[in-house]
């Protein structure tokens, strides 16, 4: 990935994309599967935000069933398919095991139903990947087969559990960069630092983009036949700058993540919820030896830079832990990183998330021509969004280009690199050199959370300190 933006500013692009997420990465990635010459500029560096907060699970959808949202579920399972069959080396499967004590929907024999719907309606889940990729049916566990699973499990009342498969991607940061890799591949150009300042028009139709080189401070413009706002938190801010941005934009809520310092609970990850009435129910599963944990929900007010939850917020998350793990007795002091981002609310100053994704066209609001508006609400379901918003965009039968994935760039694990720089400095050094100089790495963060997970677990930062100081150019 060659980071030259001045360059770019001589060529006229078809799409210009801004904000570099995982939705902004999709969109370049499928515009170019089209055969268009697609520009991304990202303020920050790619999937710096909500991306990289996530809770790093591909979910099929199980949860739809419950409301019988057949539409969102059918769009799960297909784009996790899609995820597992064109990201192997970073998408797997991953078991979940919830315990059920018959309190609610939590009964034995209404998960049983809904795992047995799930198996019949994603019959076509594995069609097209490898043995290795597949994802088993589900089934039904007893409560000694449970406790011998997951040894702390809160045996009062436990009746069973319930066991399905979804996949888990093993560095978020790692697809979307792989997938911006595939899109210049293709002919893409994909350029962080870059800050979107305005658009340039002519006759009330965008020609481009007006933007700062965030690491020269050099004033750049790029032409662009189509522009789309995919900036995440701060779509709302982006559509601004062409006039009055409309509320339903992007109204944002505080998702937040976070990994403890114990030992995982099971090999699985662990589909819990309080004994209260009215609990959510949270993920746990085993990243980098330690447990991660989520989504805790909340409402939010404040600004789109660097959302963090209140210490009220964290408190609740570790009682509703605490509560669905008795005997676990989280402490403060054992979260060792919280992972926040925000996320489109269906209502403004509320924790409710958007059901649907949001797609504005702003020239047929009175607005600049050209110009539209997109976010989302999964990780997962990001390329499907992506297509639906080029097809609306674009109009007519899609005529996709092929384009090969190169061969995936995989960094070693935090532990193998830890060994590889006590072992083998030099070789250490020119991997991180590669890294550094292939994928427009300015900084140590770009690196350390952007290109790798190594900085997941901050504790662990001073055991690479010295590879990593002089990162970037």
């Amino acid at each position: 990935m060659r980071r030259d933006p001045a360059a770019l500013a001589a060529t006229i692009h078809d799409v210009i994309v801004v904000g570099g997420g995982i939705y902004g990465a999709m969109l370049a990635l499928e515009a170019t599967r089209r055969g268009l010459r697609a520009l991304l500029l990202e303020r920050d560096d790619f999937g710096g935000a909500t991306s990289w907060n996530s809770l790093r699970i591909a979910h099929g959808g199980l949860r739809y069933l419950q409301t019988l949202d057949l539409r969102r579920y059918h769009e799960s399972v297909a784009e996790r398919r899609w995820l597992l069959t064109h990201f192997p080396e970073l998408v797997r499967p991953l078991p979940c095991l919830m315990p059920l004590y018959n309190d609610g929907a939590r009964r034995t024999s209404i998960l049983g139903v809904a795992l047995a719907l799930n198996d019949r309606l994603s019959r076509t889940r594995n069609a097209g990947l490898p043995e290795s990729q597949w994802l088993p049916d589900g089934s039904m566990l007893d409560s000694v087969e449970v406790k011998r699973s997951f040894g702390e499990v809160d045996q009062k009342g436990l009746r069973g559990g319930a066991l399905w498969y979804d996949g888990v991607i093993t560095s978020s940061s790692r697809l979307l960069m792989e997938a911006l890799r595939w899109a210049e591949s293709g002919g893409a150009s994909a350029q962080n630092y870059v800050e979107c300042t305005g658009f340039s028009s002519d006759g009330g139709r965008v020609i481009g983009v007006r933007a700062r080189d965030r690491h020269t401070e050099a004033a750049l413009e790029f032409r662009g036949r189509v522009v789309i706002n995919a900036a995440g938190p701060w779509c709302r801010d982006v559509a601004a700058l062409a006039g009055p941005a409309p509320s339903s934009l992007f109204r944002p809520s505080l998702a937040f993540n976070v990994l403890l310092d114990r030992e995982p609970l099971a090999a699985s990850a662990l589909a819990v919820r309080p004994r209260r009435r009215g609990g959510r129910i949270y993920f746990m599963y085993p990243r980098q030896g330690r447990v991660l944990a989520g989504t805790f929900h909340a409402p939010w007010l404040g600004p789109a830079d660097h959302p963090t939850p209140a210490e009220e917020h964290v408190a609740a998350f570790l009682t509703d832990l605490n509560d669905a793990v008795p005997g676990w007795n989280l402490r403060r002091d054992e979260v060792i990183r919280v992972l926040s981002g925000l996320l489109p609310a269906s209502r403004e100053g509320t924790a409710a998330l958007a059901v649907r994704e949001v797609f504005h066209d702003h020239g047929a609001h009175g607005g600049l021509k050209g110009l539209y508006s997109v976010s989302g609400v999964k990780y997962t379901t990001a390329r499907l969004v992506a297509e639906k918003a080029l097809t609306r965009i674009l109009g007519g039968p899609r005529r996709d280009v092929e384009i090969a994935r190169p061969a995936p760039v995989s960094p070693p694990d935090l532990d193998t690199m830890v060994r590889l720089a006590q072992t083998d400095r030099k070789s250490a050094s020119e991997l991180v050199d590669r890294l550094n100089q292939s994928e427009a790495v300015l900084n140590p963060e770009d690196l350390l959370s952007r290109r790798t997970d190594w900085g997941l677990d901050p504790r662990r930062i001073p055991e690479l300190q010295t590879l990593v100081t002089n990162a970037g150019p």
